[in-house]
C-alpha cells in the first residue's frame, strides 16, 4: 500500500503545479513543474520507484523490473492522483479564467501525436537508464536527469502538444480544462506505446541487464483492497472541502472546453 500512496502523491503535487502555473498563465511554468517532478522522485523514489507516470511504469514493466500484476495498482494511484491534483488546483484558482483548452486538427493533431510519441519515449528511457540501471545504481543525479528531461520537453514542444509526457497527465489536464478531451484517446494511445518502446530499446541496448523483477509482488486480492482503501481514503478527503454556494459571484470550476484551433 505505501508505494501505491507514494505514487498517488507524487502524482498529485505533479498534475497540481502543471494546472496552477497553467491557470496562472505563469510563464516560468516548465521550470516549476520540471522542479516538482524532480522533487517529488527523490521524495518517492524509495517507495515506489516514483514513476507518477503510466507510460513509465510500462516501461519499467516491459525492461523486467516491475511485476505485470502491479500495473494495473500504480495506474490507479496515478490517475486518482491526477485527478485530485487537477480538482484541488482548480478550486484554489477558481477566480481565474482558464485560457482556452489546448487543441489541435489536421497537420498539427499530427504534430502533436509525433511530438508526445518521441518526448514521452525520452522521458521513459531516461528514467530506465538513471533509476534502473546496474551502471548507473547508486547515483545521485536521477531527480535532476528526470526533471531535466521534462524541462526540455515543455521548452520544446509545450507549444507543439501541450507537454503532457504522462497519461496521467493527459487525463488530470483534460479534466482541469487545459486539454480538449477529444485530443485523449490519441494522447494516451502514443505515450504507452513510447513507454513500451523505451522498455523494448533498453533490453536491446542492455542485454546483461535485464534483471529478474525486484519489487515484491502482490495477489490480486491485496490489490483490490489497496485500490478500493485509495478510493474511500479519496472520497472522504474531496467530502471535506467546503461546498460552493449556488449564487456565489466567481466563475465554475469548469468552464466549457474550447474546441477551437488553439
Amino acid at each position: 500500500m505505501r508505494r501505491y500512496a507514494a505514487e498517488a502523491i507524487g502524482t498529485f503535487f505533479l498534475m497540481f503545479v502543471i494546472t496552477t502555473t497553467g491557470l496562472l498563465a505563469t510563464g516560468a511554468a516548465p521550470f516549476a513543474i520540471a522542479a516538482v517532478l524532480a522533487v517529488m522522485v527523490y521524495a518517492g523514489g524509495h517507495l515506489s520507484g516514483a514513476h507518477y507516470n503510466p507510460a513509465v511504469t510500462i516501461a519499467v514493466a516491459v525492461r523486467n523490473r516491475l511485476p505485470w500484476r502491479n500495473v494495473p495498482a500504480y495506474w490507479t494511484a496515478q490517475i486518482l492522483g491526477a485527478l485530485g491534483g487537477a480538482v484541488v488546483a482548480r478550486y484554489i484558482v477558481v477566480d481565474h479564467a482558464a485560457a482556452p483548452a489546448f487543441t489541435a486538427s489536421g497537420r498539427a493533431l499530427s504534430a502533436a501525436a509525433t511530438a508526445e510519441l518521441l518526448l514521452t519515449f525520452a522521458l521513459a528511457y531516461v528514467v530506465l537508464n538513471v533509476a534502473t540501471s546496474k551502471e548507473t545504481s547508486g547515483n545521485s543525479f536521477y531527480g535532476l536527469a528526470i526533471g531535466g528531461t521534462v524541462l526540455a520537453g515543455a521548452l520544446a514542444v509545450g507549444g507543439v502538444s501541450g507537454g503532457a509526457f504522462n497519461p496521467a497527465v493527459t487525463v488530470g489536464a483534460a479534466t482541469a480544462g487545459l486539454l480538449n478531451w477529444g485530443l485523449v484517446a490519441l494522447y494516451l494511445a502514443v505515450q504507452l506505446a513510447a513507454g513500451a518502446l523505451a522498455g523494448l530499446v533498453f533490453r536491446a541496448l542492455n542485454p546483461d541487464d535485464i534483471a529478474e523483477v525486484v519489487a515484491p509482488e502482490t495477489d490480486l486480492e491485496t490489490q483490490l483492497a489497496d485500490i478500493t482503501t485509495g478510493l474511500e481514503s479519496l472520497t472522504m478527503a474531496f467530502q471535506g472541502l467546503p461546498e460552493r454556494r449556488a449564487d456565489s459571484p466567481r466563475g465554475p470550476v469548469f468552464p466549457e472546453l474550447s474546441h477551437g484551433d488553439r
